[in-house]
């Protein structure tokens, strides 16, 4: 129906179908191999499943086509959310407990996956990422009312254009409704060791 390729998927973690799943999204120009190894250093509760972007990008995949850096464009976003959901529907029917962790432009597309339909999923980490504006998707305040977040923003990124930084940390902070966990790393765009261990307690909190 979207004319994109097959999932290629990554797996880690518990090997239980029933255990609670975390999808990890790897970042623009990237591919699912970069991003599975986190699962080595968070807790072994979860199932892990590191997804590939579904549009070919240079030597690497991305999560949509954009105008810009952290700006994706509508359709494209649109398109590829619905591939997303088709595929999650299948390896975690209802009942099953879904986090979506995303690193830059992975963490933009779980951002708009989360926005759309956030009652469907147990938590969200966004990290080194902006929230997907202007896209049609419904930034309501409160419509993050009560579910997880962990957001991670660098003081040195200069990859993620400031202003969407910017616009990102005061939508979770005082519009969202979202139970956040909220760090600044001193660092650029880039998950440092702190991060992942502050990623592997926030998870532990989401744990069975």
């Amino acid at each position: 129906m979207t004319g994109f390729p097959a999932p290629v998927v990554a797996t880690a973690g518990s090997a239980d179908p029933q255990a609670p799943l975390v999808v990890l999204l790897h970042g623009r120009g990237s591919h699912e191999d970069d991003i599975v190894g986190l699962a080595a250093h968070l807790p072994d509760d979860f199932a892990y499943a590191a997804l590939r972007a579904p549009i070919a990008e240079g030597g690497g995949y991305a999560w949509f086509a954009n105008h810009g850096i952290g700006r994706p464009r509508r359709e494209s976003l649109a398109a590829t959310t619905s591939w997303f959901r088709d595929w999650l529907d299948e390896v975690a029917p209802p009942g099953r407990p879904v986090v979506l962790v995303g690193f830059s432009g992975g963490a933009t597309f779980a951002g708009g996956v989360m926005l759309a339909e956030p009652t469907r999923f147990a938590g969200l980490a966004t990290m080194y990422a902006t929230l997907p504006f202007d896209v049609g998707l419904p930034l309501t305040r409160d419509r993050l009312r009560g579910v997880a977040v962990l957001a991670v923003q660098g003081d040195a990124d200069t990859v993620i254009p400031p202003e969407l930084q910017a616009r990102t940390w005061q939508y979770l902070h005082a519009e969202s409704g979202a139970d956040l966990t909220a760090r600044r790393s001193p660092g650029g765009h880039g998950l440092t060791p702190d991060d992942v261990a502050v990623l592997a307690d926030w998870l532990k909190l989401l744990a069975p």
